[in-house]
């Protein structure tokens, strides 16, 4: 099957069996089931390279797994356990044990013996190993609690939640993972997975997805000239929704792959699409050393390095920031904040009732100043509108932070359906004080009820964003005192006139057109005049 046809298998099943239970809810039971049965191959494949448990023939897994431990422990499982537990939170960040093999958990479901306490215990045994190893127990503590075996949704009686979370189980273990040539696809169903779950939940689904051609456009565009070389480049999105975003940079860096390359940061505040995220990045054989995500409020709580013993503040420094922040939020605003580091050479603060600016002053405090490219996607209030948005966007041009606008397309996200922009900015490294405008606004395809970008959509972005030449009706280098004789109002229309003129109207031809039209009325009148008279309705 190719990877389109087994993406679309599984959504058409997952939803045959949700039922009545919301997109949202669902998301939860399929995505974290998915990540486990990861997680537990991961480990069996651990277990055998690493010659810790060997498999006789026609053996299961967790078979030989529980004989290695017990032999381990010289026929004392918990003693055995504990040696098996230490070195597999060691490696890989947690431990499953043999009892809770996805192998089985699988025998179990299919023999009708598992009940919600089997999954109930095979959650808190994970967390309680995730939690020996400092290092990893932030990326794997509590992933699984969204996962609520209780819920009504799964049925009113014990019975009824057993039988609606193993036919969940038995979905996500019969579906079949391996694409065309035999390649591993399991990492792109799940983030097609998401992606139909934020187009089924709304407005909300806006909040923890970026569509992937958006996301590709900002990675090309922070990855641009870079490479992986002797030292890891580093990412950081402060508002990471389920993560799609980081991994895109991640997958538009050669070299990418190799644990240490890339260093993915995050911050995001709803922990339902925290643990997502966290899964996701997994999910992408991102490795646990090389992954840091937070569950905090980005504006209220700066990335959590925090001064050093004396107080001084030494900020986390990232080769490219990237965000998707929610659009025109509200925040506290408080005065307090003009103390902030990120906000306070500034000397005003975004509005209460529009935090974009918020976001992006946090993004761009961390932006490295040599060699730091952010992209960050925003409405296009913020290129205009007064008060202290302006002061603030003035002091980002007179700065030189701003290096190119772009304008989009309206409806390409989720929960949105207004144009938004992708801002590019940087710090000491641009080569002149000119801003580029492109707008793309008018290049897009269908895809049902959204637009999106194709990838020549994508190529032309990106070409005109290399050229940094004017082109006509699409793209414009301005110059600092052109911006100024603007009042740095960065309204893209100001700079790129798209408007297409209307044709010239040849007057003489329309004059004659109706002319010809009333002779063929004069005719059409006279036949049915004659024919009236036939039928002596007129004399």
């Amino acid at each position: 099957m190719t990877t389109e046809e087994i993406e679309n298998n599984l959504w058409s099943m997952a939803n045959n069996l949700r039922g009545t239970m919301v997109a949202g809810e669902y998301k939860n039971y399929i995505l974290a089931f998915m990540f486990y049965r990861f997680l537990s191959f991961k480990e069996e494949d651990y277990l055998i390279s690493q010659k810790l448990v060997s498999v006789k023939e026609n053996e299961a897994f967790p078979v030989a797994f529980d004989r290695a431990v017990r032999e381990e422990g010289r026929g004392n499982f918990d003693t055995g356990w504990a040696d098996f537990e230490d070195d597999l939170v060691s490696g890989l960040g947690y431990a499953i044990k043999p009892e809770y093999m996805w192998e089985k958990i699988i025998q179990e479901t299919d023999d009708s013996v598992i009940t919600p306490e089997t999954y109930q215990s095979m959650f808190d045994n994970f967390n309680s190993a995730a939690a020996k190893n400092n290092n990893a127990s932030a990326d794997f503590q509590g992933i699984f609690n969204d996962v609520n075996l209780g819920s009504a949704s799964l049925g009113t009686t014990t019975a009824e939640r057993a039988k609606s979370v193993s036919s969940i189980v038995k979905l996500v273990d019969s579906t079949d993972y391996i694409g065309e040539n035999g390649r591993d696809v399991l990492g792109e169903i799940y983030e097609y997975l998401i992606k139909q779950f934020a187009a089924s939940a709304g407005r909300k689904g806006g909040e923890f997805y970026t569509p992937h051609e958006v996301s590709l456009l900002i990675a090309r565009i922070v990855t641009y000239g870079k490479k992986v070389e002797s030292d890891s480049f580093s990412v950081f999105d402060p508002t990471c929704g389920s993560g799609s975003l980081l991994l895109t940079v991640g997958a538009c860096l050669e070299g990418s792959d190799k644990i240490g390359a890339v260093k993915y940061y995050g911050q995001e505040l709803n922990t339902g699409t925290y643990n997502i995220a966290r899964m996701n990045l997994i999910m992408h054989n991102v490795a646990y050393q090389d992954m840091h995500l937070s569950n905090a409020n980005t504006l209220g709580r700066d990335w959590p390095d925090g001064p050093d013993e004396y107080g001084i503040d030494h900020p986390r420094m990232f080769d490219a920031v990237v965000e998707n922040p929610p659009y025109s939020q509200k925040w506290t605003a408080d005065e307090t904040y003009l103390k902030d580091p990120r906000y306070k050479e500034y000397g005003v603060l975004a509005p209460k009732s529009k935090a974009d600016l918020a976001f992006l002053l946090d993004g761009l405090y961390h932006l490295d100043k040599q060699k730091g490219v952010m992209g960050i996607v925003l409405p296009h209030g913020v290129l205009f509108r007064g008060a202290a948005e302006a002061t603030i966007r003035k002091a980002l041009v007179e700065k030189n932070y701003i290096d190119t606008i772009i304008g989009l397309p309206a409806n390409l996200f989720y929960g949105a359906s207004i144009p938004t922009i992708v801002m590019i900015l940087k710090k000491d490294q641009k080569a002149d004080r000119n801003i580029l405008f492109i707008d793309a606004s008018k290049d897009f395809g269908k895809e049902k009820s959204k637009n999106v970008l194709r990838q020549e959509d994508i190529d032309k972005i990106f070409n005109a964003y290399i050229d940094r030449k004017d082109i006509e009706k699409y793209a414009h280098l301005a110059t600092m005192e052109e911006i100024a004789k603007n009042d740095y109002n960065l309204n893209i229309p100001r700079y790129v006139d798209s408007t297409e003129e209307e044709p010239e109207i040849d007057l003489d031809e329309v004059l004659q057109k109706i002319q010809k039209d009333d002779e063929e009325i004069d005719m059409l009148q006279k036949e049915i005049d004659d024919q009236l008279k036939i039928l002596g309705v007129i004399k």
